[in-house]
C-alpha cells in the first residue's frame, strides 16, 4: 500500500475508534443504574469529548464535541442544540487552553474537566430548573448539579486515558 492509503486508512479507524469510545460513554451515561449514588451519575461524554478536543487540536475537537452534543442531546430527550453549541465552545476553548497555558496531565483535565462540566450543567440548570421557576431549585443545584460535576471530573482521567491510548497507537512517531 502506498504511503498515502496508509494514512488515511489509519486516520479513518483513529476517527472510528474515538466514535467507539464516544458511543461506549453515550451507553454508560443512559443506563438506568450504572454508577449512580443517590440521583447523581456522572457524564461520561463530557469528557470523552474534552479528551479528543485536548489530543487532535482545537477544530477537530469543537466538531467532535457538537457531535457528542447532538448524541447528549437526543438520548436526554431535549431540544437538539443547546449542549451540541455548548460542548462545541468548551472543548474548542479546552483545547485552546490546554495547548497555550496547560500540559496534558490528569490533574490538568480533572481541572478542565470539572470546569467545563460546571458550565454544561450550569446552562442547563438555569434554561431548564430555574428560569421556568420550579420550586427547590436551590436543593437539586446543591444536591445533583454539584455533586454530579465532582463526580465527573472525578471520573475523566479514565476518558482522557482511552483517547490517549487510541491517540498513541494511531499516530506514528515522525
Amino acid at each position: 500500500m502506498t504511503s498515502r492509503t496508509k494514512r488515511n486508512l489509519r486516520l479513518t479507524a483513529k476517527w472510528a475508534l474515538y466514535l467507539v469510545i464516544l458511543l461506549v460513554a453515550l451507553t454508560g451515561q443512559t443506563t438506568p443504574g450504572f454508577l449512580t449514588i443517590g440521583q447523581v451519575r456522572p457524564i461520561f461524554i463530557l469528557p470523552v469529548c474534552l479528551a479528543v478536543a485536548v489530543y487532535e487540536g482545537e477544530y477537530a475537537g469543537a466538531f467532535f464535541g457538537a457531535v457528542g452534543g447532538l448524541l447528549w442531546d437526543y438520548a436526554a430527550g431535549r431540544v437538539a442544540g443547546l449542549r451540541a453549541l455548548g460542548l462545541m465552545a468548551v472543548c474548542f476553548a479546552a483545547a485552546i487552553l490546554v495547548q497555550l497555558y496547560l500540559r496534558t496531565n490528569a490533574m490538568n483535565f480533572i481541572l478542565v474537566s470539572g470546569c467545563a462540566c460546571l458550565l454544561i450543567t450550569g446552562v442547563d440548570f438555569l434554561f431548564y430548573y430555574l428560569m421556568p421557576g420550579y420550586a427547590g431549585a436551590a436543593q437539586r443545584y446543591f444536591g445533583v448539579v454539584l455533586p454530579m460535576t465532582v463526580f465527573t471530573a472525578a471520573l475523566s482521567p479514565l476518558a482522557l486515558a482511552a483517547v490517549r491510548g487510541v491517540w498513541r497507537r494511531m499516530n506514528p512517531e515522525d
